[in-house]
């Protein structure tokens, strides 16, 4: 058996690459130079290939054919995309009896509870060295845009205020970042750790109130005995503080449950089970901060993810880094992708409730994996090789600047108003069309 995937010459981009499923589209090919455009007296024909439904089992099948024509040197067409899947675009110039292949270019058609949400890059779990980490809280922000990211949170050890300073530092200053509030909870005498994203307090500041306890051996002798043997302190203790980063508006994140520390799994496994079946988090963090050697944690975490989906549960999920410092492993190995109708807080936060999010491992030098829904794990394969790239490199030089305005750079600050907007712009315009 052999296979073979389409390439592209990099001479040509189809816009919109994202299409409604159903509907006729317009599609512009459009060259990437001037002098790679389309001879508008030339006869132009487009095979659409559907990449997961042909209707035959040939190998040499061809899809549908559908003219084109060449105008303003770009090549254009309207069809009707079919099912939830990736197209391949064969654009061929016919001279006579010859055929010419011209390019092959790819496209996604959705169906509409997905093409009306878009693709968000984030990381809700890193430290600065306002505890363990090595970089400010400020220049953690900066790297985050850098590397492509359009929200985060700063989650240092029972510490908020860090990121409210991550917040402050550019405080007025015109970034399409979106920067959270957030800290890694820890609470007093219990293995667990939980993210506390986007809250509008601190949970560990709570801690140091005796109303913490009073309020734990309440709840503890109201629940009695939770199953599986589980301590019921801690189960009541994590069960305490989820109920308050909801009252703070926040997202509940429960964190790597599968972290072998100091020969053993830090969190018991009665206790994983416990949380995985009565699920009082928001969001499990499937993909965390595992150097290369820890790996198999992250292995673990997903295999028990799938069990527990395959016996009947919804799980939201997350991808974190937990990284440490933005100049060394971790930092943009892990992230989440969230399908959301915007980048605000509470779209975001909804739609990884709703199960719109996806977990990546994205290692140096290493394939990338994408976990979670499979509708969700195709498609986003498809952003990562043909929209990421380019969202990545606007990201880029954007954080370069922000990076420049913290070192007191400040025309840098112009480059950034002129930057405002410009990557949700290309994104609704260039890859959606809308």
């Amino acid at each position: 058996m052999t296979s073979a995937t389409p390439t592209s010459t990099n001479n040509f981009i189809a816009t919109p690459k994202i299409v409604p499923s159903g509907r006729a589209t317009e599609i512009r090919i459009l060259p990437t130079s001037p002098v790679k455009g389309f001879d508008p007296s030339a006869e132009y024909r487009v095979i659409l290939y559907p990449t997961e439904e042909i209707g035959t089992p040939i190998s040499n099948w061809r899809g549908p054919i559908v003219p084109a024509q060449a105008q303003d040197g770009a090549l254009a067409f309207t069809a009707t995309f079919t099912g939830e899947q990736r197209y391949v675009l064969g654009i061929e110039k016919i001279q006579g009896e010859s055929v010419e292949v011209v390019d092959e270019l790819a496209i996604y058609a959705l169906q509409s509870d997905l093409y009306e949400r878009y693709p968000y890059k984030g990381d809700m779990h890193m430290h600065s060295n306002r505890s363990d980490g090595v970089d400010a809280p400020a220049h953690v922000v900066a790297m985050c845009r850098k590397i492509g990211l359009d929200f985060m949170a700063l989650t240092d050890h029972r510490q908020y205020a860090p990121s409210l300073e991550a917040q402050k530092a550019f405080q007025g200053v015109p970034v399409d970042l979106g920067i959270y509030s957030g800290e890694e909870v820890h609470p007093p005498e219990n293995p667990i750790h939980i993210v506390n994203f986007g809250g509008r307090f601190s949970i560990n500041d709570l801690f140091k109130s005796d109303g913490y306890q009073q309020e734990v051996q309440a709840l503890q002798a109201r629940l009695g005995n939770p199953p599986r043997a589980t301590n019921p302190y801690w189960y009541a203790s994590a069960l305490w503080c989820f109920d308050k980063i909801h009252q703070a508006g926040g997202l509940g994140i429960f964190c790597h449950p599968y972290w072998f520390y100091s020969h053993t799994i830090h969190i018991p496994e009665s206790l994983t089970s416990t949380l995985l079946e009565t699920q009082p988090y928001d969001a499990l963090e499937l993909i965390g901060g595992y150097f290369r050697y820890e790996a198999w944690s992250n292995n673990w975490q997903v295999a028990r993810y799938y069990q527990e989906v395959s016996n009947g549960k919804r799980i939201p999920i997350v991808g974190v880094s937990d990284a440490h410092g933005c100049h060394r492993d971790l930092f943009g190995w892990y992230y989440t992708i969230v399908f959301s109708p915007s980048p605000a807080f509470e779209d975001l936060t909804g739609s990884i409730k709703e199960c719109y999010s996806v977990a990546v491992e994205a290692i140096t030098g290493e394939v990338r994996r994408v976990h979670g829904p499979f509708r969700l794990v195709k498609y986003a394969h498809f952003l990562l090789t043909e929209v990421f790239p380019a969202h990545d490199a606007l990201c880029d030089e954007e954080g370069d600047w922000m990076l420049a305005y913290l070192s007191g750079d400040l025309p840098a600050v112009e480059n950034l108003h002129q930057a405002k907007g410009r990557t949700a712009r290309w994104l609704k315009d260039r890859i959606w069309g809308s």
